[in-house]
């Protein structure tokens, strides 16, 4: 189950369908995937304060993610975790690099799924992994290689 939870309306001002995007992008990550997730559209001020609280980053980020209980609740599916999106760093990040709010959330969100399901860029060989597993998820979502840059086109 994704539950997506649209606390900052600039988020559906600039892209009024963004639930779907969440909703399809997340589905495409956890793939196969058992499991809950919940995916909150807020603002840099939220993310700031989630950022400093748990990570002692005193700045906001586009994307963070919190992973969820080992244990399932009885009667519940496993919660794998809590996504949350900054709507002013988001944006500023997809007019940088050229690229619509739609494709961008749709990578950030697929990128937070990923961490859920353990995957982490911690160090090259597996930043290589998990972006050539974004890339291949991103393209069946038909959104271009948001590594490459816009020469490479």
């Amino acid at each position: 189950m994704i539950e997506i939870e649209i606390e900052s309306d600039a988020w559906t001002v600039a892209l009024p369908d963004a639930g779907a995007v969440v909703e399809r992008a997340a589905t495409a990550g956890l793939g196969s995937v058992e499991g809950g997730l919940v995916v909150l559209l807020t603002d840099d001020a939220t993310v700031r304060d989630l950022n400093t609280r748990f990570r002692g980053k005193d700045r906001p980020t586009n994307v963070l993610s919190f992973p969820g209980g080992d244990m399932p609740m009885p009667g519940q599916p496993l919660h794998l975790g809590d996504i949350v999106l900054a709507f002013e760093t988001c944006r500023a990040e997809a007019e940088a690099q050229g690229k619509s709010l739609a494709n961008h959330l749709t990578h950030l969100v697929v990128h937070g799924v990923l961490h859920l399901l353990g995957r982490d860029h911690e160090d090259e060989t597996e930043a290589e992994a998990m972006e050539a597993e974004e890339r291949t998820l991103l393209a069946s979502l038909g959104v271009a290689d948001p590594y490459s840059l816009p020469d490479d086109h």
